[in-house]
């Protein structure tokens, strides 16, 4: 199961069952990403689908070389864990 970036919608998906979609929500303001919505259905929660979207983001963001802004609590989370900053 891949993480697809759709570019036009701002957003990171994937969609491990038949109408369960993750995603990673973002808006890209000049050099920065700002990361607002990551959003797991509660029958998918616990799998670590959120944490592969945030690293899909995050991938994109330093391969775009942008700054990110974590406006999402669960990416802000995320990047204290990885010992990481915005």
């Amino acid at each position: 199961m891949d993480v697809r970036h759709d570019s036009a919608a701002q957003q990171f998906w994937l969609e491990p069952e038949p109408g369960q979609r993750c995603v990673l929500d973002y808006q890209r303001q000049g050099d920065a990403v700002v990361f607002t919505h990551t959003g797991v259905p509660p029958a998918l929660q616990g799998r670590g689908l959120a944490a592969r979207l945030v690293a899909a983001g995050l991938q994109w963001a330093g391969e775009q070389q942008l700054q990110v802004i974590p406006a999402c609590s669960y990416v802000a989370s995320y990047l204290r864990r990885q010992g990481r900053r915005g």
